[in-house]
């Protein structure tokens, strides 16, 4: 009997495509509990919640004429065990061992012949447990495992196992338009523009802010107009030039995660400056990387490093949706500011006009349009787009509570975003928690072989910026100090 299978969405077929011959798409998360996990315990949650998601029951299958194109495809006999493995970590039984052991796992490619993701429970971790979450990211971006992280965790020790009943997802895996669905495998150009276009639309208008959701059909369409514009501006510029994230890569991967900083500092830094959350933790990434170029021979004055960042257009309805739905913008970071606080200000006009871009709306379209054909042509306009960035950097707010699994509080929730294709050498990732923010990267051991550096050097560059911050009065109460108070508080600096 064959199993029923679902032609995937065009925008998730072109991340099920985008994996470079090192550069995998995948995502791992991780998460870190001071008290040991209980292995049986582990297993029945993600039985019981995670394989409630179609897409952790369903594996990836290429069919279809004239050109075969990714489906979901049921697997009958599905099997928990092939995806939770239980291991033990090597001695010392530390944070290095740990970090051996995460690179060694993001390094690994997941089996195609099995649903795309994989779990680790990892026993004596300096006294408590690690648990490792890998996926490929054709299931689902940030912002939907979000989503996962909502089912698969606890806000209470106690929580029972099952829980109350959700309404089941809307099966949007199949697009009326997608090669494989019902009609032509082939479109008119035209056509397969206008439809794209047609749901990026509808996403943007419901939910990318007020610039980019305008009140007709007309004004929508010349915002895609002006992305697509924009995007070709960004396509004609100069590729990024060399540089430690630039070269041949192995499929051999290193990953590290900085210390938690507190928000409360990060706003403390952003109010000298009128500058958000966002734009400090940008700053001192760039700090960071302005300082390990410089170790790394690299004469940072007027040197260009830009990045690839995600921008969310999701507009979900289901707590129990995946799925991958959010455009692209290219930042150019401000290595070559050598102050640290006029590098904030950089930054945050640079994200500022970032904000206002239809950009991402652009490449979501393009997302969606080669999402329809054959890898070979994904290939080039990957190779393209990447060629003008050095790097992935992804923000995702998460829970302010603390959670649990399986009844045991979890002390940190990390994750690393992949670097896909065959231009960008790391990958940077930013994930709050409890009050407090995480930077973690990964990147290619032959080009990065050391990126604790990296995060060693973004908590400097956070105690640097807040100590320089503190010898300011924030924006708001500089404006409304009086005449007299601006020349007392003068004196008193001297």
């Amino acid at each position: 009997m064959v199993s029923r299978t679902t032609p995937m969405l065009p925008v998730d077929a072109a991340w099920y495509h985008i994996d470079g011959p090192a550069n995998l798409a995948m995502v791992t998360g991780i998460l870190l509990t001071r008290e040991p996990l209980d292995f049986a315990r582990v297993r029945d949650v993600l039985l019981h919640r995670l394989a409630r998601f179609d897409r952790f029951r369903r594996r990836v299958v290429e069919t279809g004429l004239p050109i075969p194109t990714p489906h979901w495809q049921e697997v009958e006999a599905f099997d928990i065990d092939q995806h939770v493995h239980h291991i033990g970590l090597p001695a010392p039984h530390d944070q290095r061992a740990l970090l051996a052991l995460v690179s060694d796992l993001a390094s690994t490619p997941l089996d195609r012949d099995l649903p795309l993701w994989q779990a680790h429970v990892v026993d004596d971790v300096e006294g408590g447990s690690a648990f490792v979450l890998r996926f490929h990211h054709c299931m689902g971006d940030g912002t939907a495992m979000m989503a996962v992280v909502g089912e698969l965790f606890d806000t209470e020790p106690g929580a029972p196992l099952e829980r109350e009943a959700r309404p089941a997802a809307p099966d949007t895996s199949a697009a009326p338009d997608a090669p494989g669905a019902s009609g032509s495998a082939f479109l008119p150009a035209f056509e397969t523009v206008e439809r794209s276009a047609r749901a990026v639309l509808s996403t943007i208008s419901g939910g990318a802010g007020a610039l980019l959701h305008p009140g007709t059909a007309l004004e929508k369409a010349g915002l895609v107009a002006d992305g697509v514009a924009m995007l070709v501006n960004e396509l004609l510029k100069a590729p990024d030039p060399k540089s430690p994230l630039k070269g041949e890569f192995g499929l051999q991967k290193r990953v590290a995660w900085s210390e938690p900083v507190p928000l409360d500092d990060i706003r403390r830094i952003g109010a000298c400056a009128g500058a958000k959350v966002n734009d400090v933790l940008v700053a001192a990434l760039t700090g960071a990387l302005r300082t390990y170029f410089g170790a790394r021979g690299v004469e940072t004055a007027g040197h260009t490093l830009r990045a690839i960042v995600p921008v969310d257009l999701h507009q979900r309805t289901s707590a129990l949706e995946l799925g991958n739905d959010f455009g692209l913008v290219i930042l150019e970071l401000a290595i070559d500011v050598e102050d640290p606080l006029e590098r904030l200000q950089t930054t945050k006009a640079r994200m500022d006009a970032l904000k206002r871009s239809p950009e991402a709306a652009a490449i979501r379209v393009l997302f969606d349009i080669v999402g329809r054909g054959p890898k070979i042509v994904e290939d080039l306009a990957v190779d393209l787009f990447g060629s003008k960035a050095s790097l992935v950097l992804t923000n995702v707010a998460g829970p302010r509570e603390a959670l649990y699994l399986a009844g045991v509080p979890i002390e940190r929730l990390m994750f690393f975003v992949p670097h896909p294709g065959r231009q960008l050498g790391m990958g940077v990732s930013i994930l709050s928690y409890r009050g407090a923010v995480s930077l973690m990267v990964a990147a290619d051991a032959h080009l990065v072989p050391d990126p604790e550096r990296v995060t060693a050097e973004f908590t400097r560059e956070v105690r640097a910026m807040l100590t320089r911050a503190a010898r300011r009065r924030p924006a708001s109460r500089r404006r409304g100090t009086s005449r007299k108070g601006r020349a007392t508080a003068g004196r008193s600096q001297t």
